[in-house]
């Protein structure tokens, strides 16, 4: 059976194809989540894709990974930067998490250069648009597979 792995969506990101598509792109959240269900799926992964804008929600999300998926991918958005409380549920579930942003938020204001994520995180992906969640996918299946190596 393949192992599960939970990818969320934080705020804003249901508006994915409308919102800003010079920062975000012109892909919807459908048809993203369908590119990543593809990429896990080759990857020999389930992918239990999710969106919300409810950092309350997002939290209980998180942790259902402790016993439901063996990783967790992470775009909290705008939480990434405010939310001690996503932070300490990925500490929590002590899961493999990879933070993604679309865009590459170090070349952008300020405040989105700290994340409350990253040191829980095995690993950041940011810049690249909808890839950055393929790329999430494929370094996630091989830190899996590694860790079951060992």
């Amino acid at each position: 059976m393949a192992q599960s792995i939970l990818v969320l969506h934080g705020p804003n990101l249901n508006m994915l194809g409308t919102r800003e598509p010079g920062t975000y792109g012109h892909d919807t959240l459908a048809a993203v989540n369908q590119q990543i269900a593809d990429r896990a799926q080759a990857a020999g992964l389930n992918a239990d894709i999710r969106q919300s804008n409810s950092e309350g929600e997002l939290v209980g999300w998180i942790q259902s990974a402790l016993t439901d998926h063996a990783g967790l991918i992470i775009n909290a958005g705008a939480y990434t930067h405010t939310s001690l409380a996503i932070a300490d549920a990925v500490r929590a579930a002590a899961k493999p998490t990879i933070e993604v942003h679309m865009s590459n938020v170090h070349a952008r204001e300020a405040f989105r250069h700290h994340s409350y994520i990253a040191a829980t995180a095995i690993g950041i992906i940011c810049g690249f648009g909808a890839m950055s969640y393929l790329l999430a996918v494929d370094a996630l299946a091989a830190h899996l597979a590694e860790t079951e190596r060992s």
